[in-house]
């Protein structure tokens, strides 16, 4: 990963590769951004000029490379869009800052060091600026010929950036750094574990994965295989992994803090690779099914940041892991299951086979007590229809709750929406053979997986449900700091809300 420094150094006297600097939108073209001073003075002050000349306008993640003035020791000045400049004494949004330092970091893919330039005016913005070039950097190519740390083109991820304008002897630009890298690293592990070809990351392999970095990181780890499993009668789990030859695994990563008070459960869905099972996807849906393990590398990734931030809060995490596959053993259309929470389940479709896992995990999770459950999956089709690619659900039996997690996640840049969980359409999952059907009316589906899920959520408890199938897996180009692929999302929010409730101050 990039390494980070920080820094007050002047850029026109800096050893490096690339000077990054800041541009906004503004009615008459574009504007050189605050932490860019001395750069466009050595331009005599029409750097904006020459960038409006070469067609750029300071919009979001645009990148203009042009040559560096003479006397400047690094040879390329890169110019990225800010968006709108802020109105009156208003300072840059942490988000803009975060996706123009990811789209720079990227543009500079190949070099070994790069100062970046851009409004600081506080560790906010040091820490969004950080996150940006971390999570905007990364590349995944371990199955690739030219792996071992290369990336596009078959050229390295930027090696060093250095942030302007920051402090190194400010202990809180130095904490939101630290931060930044804790947050970034795991959540670029969550990336890693979601890119993984599902032929490698079976359920066993992710629960080894887990339990090798939960021991480093002083988690306590248990691991239910499958005869754990079907001793303690875990009948969603069993039955989704059970067409596989790869068993299911519930693994339980348990971080602790001596003066913690509350306690949060994260419940993530781990199925590595979603067949449909029987109800057989059909070509064209199921090429990049092995991103439905997103959930659960989330919930992986935001336990491990919790425990390497020292968090005061004790967070559990738990990991519903299984593969859906058709077979002569898989689970059929119109079997029963007998849940972990002694209700039964009729299976209408096979391919609905997320919530029959996270019910099992939910109900454990709820054996503890905690204070809030938040379970995060890449759960239906219908969230994706109704919210798009980039935006996730939030769904909870607690208004109050769903605002504070929406708030959080809006904080930290991912975008989401609260959603409704409608009573009426409880009614459509009723069965007439088992307590609970696994589907129901198809309009509204998201929300009727929400209604199934809140079933086996314990009495008293807030809970919250992020349907991340949107934007879990990037299809298309990169963006800002989202790169093509794996893009673990949800591991800020659940972060900042396991740094909420550290401080009190959950809803």
């Amino acid at each position: 990963m990039t390494a980070l420094t920080l820094s007050t150094a002047a850029a026109p006297g800096l050893r490096a590769d690339a000077i990054v600097i800041g541009v906004a939108k503004a009615a008459k073209g574009p504007v050189v951004a605050p932490g860019a001073e001395a750069v466009d003075k050595a331009y005599d002050g029409r750097l904006a000029a020459v960038l409006d000349t070469l067609g750029a306008s300071g919009a979001e993640g645009e990148v203009t490379k042009v040559p560096a003035p003479a006397g400047f020791k690094a040879p390329l000045v890169v110019a990225v869009g800010l968006g709108g400049e802020p109105e009156g004494d208003a300072s840059f949004d942490p988000e803009a800052l975060r996706k123009a330092a990811g789209a720079a970091a990227r543009a500079l893919t190949g070099a070994k060091k790069a100062a970046f330039a851009l409004p600081v005016t506080d560790a906010g913005d040091v820490g969004a600026i950080a996150e940006g070039v971390l999570l905007g950097a990364y590349s995944f190519d371990t199955y690739k010929d030219n792996g071992g740390g290369k990336g596009k083109n078959g050229k390295a991820p930027l090696a060093d950036a250095v942030l302007l304008g920051a402090k190194s002897r400010d202990a809180a630009h130095k904490g939101a750094l630290a931060r930044a890298v804790a947050v970034c690293e795991e959540l670029n592990r969550a990336r890693d574990l979601i890119n993984m070809p599902p032929n490698d990351l079976t359920p066993e392999a992710f629960a080894a994965i887990a339990s090798s970095a939960g021991k480093q990181h002083g988690l306590k780890v248990q691991v239910l295989d499958e005869k754990a499993l079907v001793k303690g009668g875990y009948g969603g789990i069993l039955g989704v992994g059970g067409g596989s030859a790869a068993t299911p695994r519930l693994v339980k990563l348990s971080y602790s803090h001596s003066k913690a008070d509350k306690h949060l459960a994260f419940v993530g869905k781990g199925i590595t690779y979603d067949s449909g099972g029987i109800s057989l996807k059909p070509a064209g849906h199921n090429e990049t099914m092995k991103c439905d393990m997103s959930g659960a590398a989330a919930v992986f990734a935001a336990v491990v940041a919790a425990a390497r931030l020292g968090l005061e809060v004790n967070v559990t995490g738990w990991l519903a892991l299984a593969e859906n596959m058709p077979s002569g053993t898989a689970v059929r259309p119109g079997d029963v299951l007998r849940m972990y929470s002694g209700k039964t389940v009729e299976v209408l479709n096979t391919d609905a086979e997320g919530r029959l896992v996270l019910a099992d995990a939910l109900w454990a999770a709820s054996q503890e007590a905690p204070d809030a459950i938040v379970d995060v999956a890449t759960l239906t089709g219908a969230m994706m229809l109704a919210l798009g690619s980039r935006t996730f659900g939030i769904m909870a039996n607690d208004d109050a709750f769903r605002t504070t997690v929406h708030e959080a996640a809006e904080e930290v840049g991912e975008p989401a929406w609260p959603m409704p969980l409608p009573e009426h359409l409880r009614k459509g999952i009723e069965s007439p053979t088992a307590d609970i059907a696994n589907m129901g009316e198809r309009m509204g589906g998201g929300l009727v997986a929400g209604l199934f899920l809140r079933e086996f959520v314990g009495e008293g408890i807030t809970w919250a449900h992020l349907d991340i199938a949107g934007p879990a897996f990037n299809e298309g180009g990169p963006f800002g700091y989202t790169p093509k692929g794996g893009t673990g999302t949800a591991v800020r929010t659940l972060v900042r809300l396991a740094e909420l409730t550290a401080a009190g101050d959950l809803g």
